[in-house]
């Protein structure tokens, strides 16, 4: 079968297709012939030379690694099951999944079975590729970590993003009144998901508009926590789940170090997180997708010989929602 492979650290130069073996599933896990995958930060962070700090991020997110043997890259997918372990018992040959896997930017992989759900009748395999990562985490970083209310006032800094446009439109999902922080390109798209307030930050500044607000969720986040605390009303909550790649060390250990510090000494909380991949979760995920709530972006489709191209393009950092990549199975789709 075919699949991304990389042998080294750098740029997607170092990303090659190759015939590789057919995997077979464990007694745990089902095998799936991929239609499509996405990508996510932690595939570019995997095959990045990057510093020290976020190679730790980067391998506690499943993705860094050192001088690899023979990697593959890609988590989210969607496909159809072809084979089961002899322990699984949610699912059968034929059976049309999303989830996350291992290697996903291949015609085959295999998937622990709490790691997948049925995909959607409502979805196209492209569109049910681009939600597992991103949708989880914006789901648990408003409800779990922000403790999202109907009513309150929230913010999705960096809402035009992979996690942002699922974050504007599950917290609408939740009922609170949202205001999406985002480039000017972004605004129509962000608009057309049901953010209330618009907010362009090449002319406003967040922590400066003299606005409060419940809860923050940055996807995008770069200013300090004391830029933020001023942006939050009394008990209110922000949550980091990303930073610019200019400000990712500094936004991540300052969130990590002293947030749990500063939480204590007053009634504004901080927290960092990364994404949980709970099966029950993305089952409430997929709820939300057959209801309408909540509907994927895909900014542009790559086939599987062109995902060096595809990581280039996230790399530029100007994606609007998420990039997939395309398998041919037989035009199936």
């Amino acid at each position: 079968m075919k699949a991304i492979v990389y042998t080294d650290i750098g740029s997607p130069d170092v990303l090659r297709l190759k015939d590789v073996e057919k995997p077979l599933p464990e007694d745990n896990q089902v095998l799936i012939k991929v239609h499509a995958a996405s990508v996510n930060a932690l595939d570019w962070h995997a095959i990045r030379s990057v510093p020290v700090p976020l190679r730790v991020l980067g391998w506690l997110l499943g993705g860094g690694r050192r001088a690899p043997k023979e990697q593959r890259l890609g988590v989210d997918l969607a496909g159809v099951v072809e084979a089961v372990g002899s322990a699984v018992t949610q699912f059968q040959p034929g059976d049309a999944v999303f989830g996350r896997g291992n290697g996903a930017f291949a015609e085959y992989t295999c998937a622990r079975e709490s790691a997948v759900v049925q995909k959607p009748a409502n979805l196209s395999f492209e569109a049910a590729a681009a939600v597992p990562v991103a949708a989880l985490t914006a789901l648990q970083g408003l409800r779990d970590k922000g403790q999202i209310q109907p009513g309150q006032q929230v913010v999705i800094q960096g809402a035009g993003g992979g996690v942002g446009i699922y974050a504007v439109q599950i917290a609408k999902a939740f009922g609170a009144e949202v205001t999406a922080v985002c480039n000017p390109q972004n605004v129509e798209l962000i608009r057309s998901l049901g953010a209330d307030h618009i907010m362009d930050y090449t002319k406003e500044d967040l922590t400066r508009s003299g606005q409060r607000y419940d809860l923050i969720l940055a996807v995008n986040g770069y200013h300090p926590l004391g830029a933020y605390r001023r942006a939050l009303r009394p008990r209110g909550r922000f949550v980091l789940a990303g930073a610019s790649s200019d400000h990712m060390t500094q936004a991540v250990f300052q969130t990590m170090l002293m947030g749990p510090l500063i939480s204590r000494v007053g009634n504004k909380k901080y927290s960092f997180f990364i994404c949980n991949p709970a099966q029950k979760d993305l089952e409430f995920v997929r709820g939300l997708l057959e209801a309408g709530k909540v509907t994927p972006v895909i900014d542009k489709q790559y086939p599987l010989p062109e995902t060096a191209d595809a990581l280039r393009y996230m790399g530029e950092g100007h994606v609007r929602g998420k990039v997939v990549i395309t398998v041919d199975q037989n035009g199936q789709r």
